[in-house]
């Protein structure tokens, strides 16, 4: 894994692999003993940034960038899908994002979380054809 040389850095990195999957890097949380946690959103090419404010503060649920949510529902359906009574469902091809969070104790004495979005598709050729197109981004390249 490549790791960024310091707690704040924010240039995209590239992903970890996963079996049929991926790890990305979008968030690393920053803790000093006498201030409330800072928040960095780290550089990546295939995840929105949060963009929503509420009341409490940001939103960090994850979602594709338009051209990879484009390129997805081509190729595997719409993300929801509805049943012959109108209810609507998601559609099981889609892949699974779910957060995962690592502690980290940089060289100077600083603690971070790491943060980072696990990507698993539900089977081997949907992954392949997602990794052989989108292989620029999950190396930290910006892609456009």
């Amino acid at each position: 894994m490549t790791m960024q040389p310091e707690a704040t850095a924010i240039h995209a990195v590239p992903a970890q692999w996963l079996e049929r999957g991926f790890r990305l890097l979008v968030l690393r949380e920053l803790h000093t003993k006498k201030e409330p946690p800072a928040f960095a959103w780290i550089e990546q090419h295939l995840l929105r940034t949060p963009q929503r404010l509420s009341r409490h503060g940001l939103s960090f649920a994850s979602a594709f960038l338009p051209e990879i949510m484009a390129w997805l529902s081509e190729h595997l359906g719409r993300p929801s899908l509805r049943e012959s009574t109108g209810q609507p469902y998601r559609n099981s091809l889609w892949p699974i994002l779910t957060w995962h969070g690592e502690e980290r104790l940089w060289p100077d004495g600083i603690h971070t979380i790491e943060w980072f979005v696990d990507v698993v598709f539900q089977d081997e050729p949907s992954w392949t054809a997602f990794q052989q197109r989108w292989h620029g981004q999950l190396m930290g390249e910006s892609g456009r």
